[in-house]
């Protein structure tokens, strides 16, 4: 299998739409963080693939099932495909804190299981997070991590979010997708540049 030259990895709640802390249930309760769809569209028209790695623990506590997760992200591909984006995959883990899997964040199995389906570089790769939790995993599997400022991030003032930082070296922060999807459209323009240079 020939490997894909860009993949992302995004976090769900937080990230894409707004964080619940009851859990989303329905496709109606899933809501767009405004400009996240697209910031997708945009990265997908400039080559990307996007993929999704997110903790379900709802389903573990029998709070959603099986059905409800995927009539939500099916809501979810629809509202992107309105904007001409698309996710590649959605790997979730459905597990509790308590279960003791590899696949919860911090813990990068649901990362791995994403490169060996890939078979990408995760060095290559950023993953997109808005908790210590996320960033934690991205660090753990050998990805870049970046942090967005919506969802539970937000709730964070100036001095906890340098904290967080402090523990994640290497890390980026941005306000939202749209400021990270610029950031790396504007990385991938400055070194075609400078590629085109050497030619």
């Amino acid at each position: 299998m020939q490997p894909i030259p860009k993949l992302i990895i995004l976090g769900r709640d937080g990230i894409l739409n707004e964080f619940r802390e009851d859990h989303i249930k329905a496709p109606e309760e899933w809501v767009a963080v405004p400009g996240a769809l697209e910031a997708v569209s945009r990265l997908n028209h400039a080559g990307w693939h996007v993929v999704v790695a997110t903790n379900q623990s709802g389903i573990g506590r029998g709070m959603i099932d099986m059905a409800a997760v995927n009539a939500v992200h099916a809501h979810m591909l629809r509202q992107l495909q309105q904007l001409g984006g698309r996710i590649d995959a959605v790997f979730f883990c459905p597990h509790t804190p308590e279960d003791g899997c590899t696949c919860r964040k911090p813990l990068p199995g649901l990362l791995h299981d994403i490169a060996q389906r890939y078979g990408v570089d995760m060095a290559t790769v950023p993953m997109v997070g808005d908790t210590l939790r996320d960033l934690q995993a991205a660090l753990a599997a050998g990805c870049e991590p970046h942090l967005v400022r919506t969802g539970r991030a937000a709730a964070l003032d100036a001095d906890e979010v340098a904290r967080l930082l402090q523990q994640v070296p290497g890390a980026f922060m941005h306000s939202d997708l749209a400021a990270l999807a610029a950031h790396l459209l504007e990385r991938d323009h400055v070194a075609d540049s400078q590629s085109g240079a050497l030619k």
